[in-house]
């Protein structure tokens, strides 16, 4: 690793009482080492926590220690809500239910009954509109304008307006510039395009055949509608400021999806020099 490099580290706060947790995934395209998050946020409410995904597997000893961190002195965890039930989203989920007795699991169900029987009696399946109170704060199931797999919802916390959008704001970032624990707004050196273009390879690749900008077109409807003051999504950095950086995220959407595929890489970068 670099000994130059400065990246700051998870947990941090994106808004009042929201935590982000989890690790970064490396990938390799282009010639080039990207960095994927595979976040899961934490919302605090006055008598409830909830945790928003829980990431990869592999980052669930990260996220223990992250939650004991965050969570001293804090209302007990008595929620989890995924987006969607792929891996990097819902893969440490069978750990959070066995490390605390009292969470239920929140999102569309479907078939986690089957994959861990011995907790269906702790699953509660939520619907377009369905809330969960957290004590004075209120987290809703909202319109999933990005599925992932056709089972997934959005969720949205409506105290501080900061919204969970799962894969809709799908991005990798540069390592090698410091981005790591960054926002999106302090990442200035992040080709939003290029990287949504990356991350379209890899894990979205239906977008490039559907015609995104009217999926981009009825995002920014959602953002608008939901007066959304952050943006909390599972692989992108933290949105602080929408209004700024929505429009980049657009244009990355729109680009990523119209590029072809660059390739498939899953080694190191070969040095060209040796060769």
């Amino acid at each position: 690793m670099n000994q130059h490099i400065h990246c700051k580290s998870t947990p941090r706060e994106i808004a009042p009482g929201v935590q982000w947790l989890g690790d970064c995934l490396a990938q390799h395209a282009n010639g080039k080492i990207y960095h994927t998050y595979n976040a899961a946020y934490l919302v605090i409410g006055e008598e409830a926590s909830l945790l928003v995904e829980t990431g990869h597997p592999k980052d669930y000893p990260l996220l223990a220690r992250q939650l004991e961190k965050v969570l001293k002195g804090q209302p007990p965890l008595r929620y989890l809500f995924v987006t969607h039930q792929e891996t990097p989203h819902s893969g440490g989920l069978g750990r959070i239910l066995e490390d605390f007795d009292d969470v239920i699991l929140c999102g569309d169900m479907s078939d986690y009954h089957l994959a861990f029987p011995q907790f269906s009696h702790r699953m509660s399946a939520l619907a377009l509109g369905d809330t969960i109170d957290l004590g004075n704060r209120l987290f809703r199931v909202v319109e999933p304008v990005i599925r992932d797999l056709r089972t997934t919802w959005w969720g949205f916390d409506e105290k501080e307006r900061v919204l969970f959008p799962g894969d809709g704001f799908a991005y990798s970032h540069y390592h090698e510039d410091g981005h790591c624990g960054l926002f999106a707004e302090e990442a200035v050196s992040l080709n939003i395009p290029e990287v949504s273009a990356v991350f379209a390879d890899r894990a979205l690749f239906w977008t490039k055949f559907t015609q995104m900008d009217l999926y981009a077109d009825r995002l920014e409807k959602l953002v608008h509608e939901l007066d959304v003051r952050a943006i909390g999504p599972a692989h992108g950095l933290p949105v602080i400021d929408p209004k700024t950086t929505f429009p980049k995220i657009k244009a990355g959407l729109i680009y990523g999806s119209s590029v072809p595929e660059s390739g498939t890489e899953t080694g190191p970068t070969r040095d060209k020099s040796s060769t």
